[in-house]
């Protein structure tokens, strides 16, 4: 009799902890269906070729033009910003878990890598904007690609650390104990075991800087032009810079152009989070 109850009083336990569950799922993901269903069916409407490719026209009224200078903009400040993340946060992670691991340098490059991830994005853009901006006398597209290396280096860190602790010391071990020296076991062996790992870590870096807006309002500023691919001195659009700024317009073709932007933009990051998360599982697969 007592086992009996015991049992039906756990099935009513995991019943009810189930329908929690599946009611913590529904309060997520509906809004985020609402989001993208609104985002979607009010910019659809406006997506073209032309759109992708064309600058933003000077009359705020006219229905024709695009987001072609910012989508140009974003590519370059990202890439400008994945330059100089990507291998000095792979660096760092190889040195916390190969080098350094417990010295109290170490220690303290966690801390501060911790402490950069919660530091919010509109005050790097500040300090940029004070050691650059001002001592170069005008707003660059390097100086907002600078801001979002700085936003992400400490993802880059943080992920590649995680990544490097997951490799079999086992794959170290056999390294070693064929005469290989350390670095030579980092690069030949450690590394090429967490490149997909690696992969997903910087393609959500890149993700989190293509959605940042604060910080390139401080440093890339804004440019109507196309900008040449080759010129990273003066002021840059950015398709987060136009949004913003054709949110704020009173104008309806202004405003339809926005929500396209934020289309084509949440277009973008999703691929660069299928892409991660498509490595990720070809990862769990191949260790199989």
């Amino acid at each position: 009799m007592i086992a009996g109850g015991n049992m039906r009083r756990r099935r009513r336990i995991d019943r009810l902890m189930t329908f929690v569950m599946w009611g913590a799922l529904f309060v997520a993901v509906v809004p985020l269906v609402l989001i993208l269903a609104q985002v979607v069916i009010k910019g659809i409407g406006q997506l073209s070729w032309d759109f992708l490719t064309q600058p933003e026209p000077f009359n705020q009224l006219e229905h024709s033009g695009g987001f072609g200078a910012g989508i140009r903009g974003t590519i370059k400040v990202v890439f400008i910003g994945s330059v100089m993340a990507i291998p000095l946060g792979i660096l760092a992670a190889v040195y916390l878990t190969e080098y350094g691991r417990t010295s109290a340098f170490a220690r303290l490059v966690r801390f501060l890598t911790d402490v950069m991830t919660g530091i919010p994005s509109i005050f790097v853009g500040i300090f940029i904007y004070t050691l650059i901006v001002l001592h170069t006398g005008s707003f660059s597209t390097w100086a907002g690609g600078l801001a979002l290396g700085v936003l992400m280096l400490p993802i880059v860190v943080r992920t590649s650390e995680e990544i490097l602790r997951l490799v079999p010391p086992d794959l170290r071990e056999a390294s070693f104990a064929l005469g290989a020296p350390r670095w030579k076991t980092v690069t030949r062996v450690t590394l090429p075991a967490a490149l997909p790992g690696l992969t997903t870590g910087c393609l959500l870096a890149v993700a989190r800087a293509a959605g940042e807006t604060a910080p390139l309002l401080l440093t890339a500023f804004g440019n109507q032009l196309m900008v040449p691919w080759s010129k990273f001195n003066g002021p840059e659009s950015t398709l987060t810079y136009q949004i913003y700024q054709n949110s704020n317009s009173p104008f309806l073709a202004a405003q339809e152009r926005a929500w396209t932007g934020a289309l084509v933009l949440v277009f973008g990051i999703l691929m660069l989070s299928v892409a991660a998360r498509t490595i990720a599982l070809r990862k769990s697969i191949g260790r199989r």
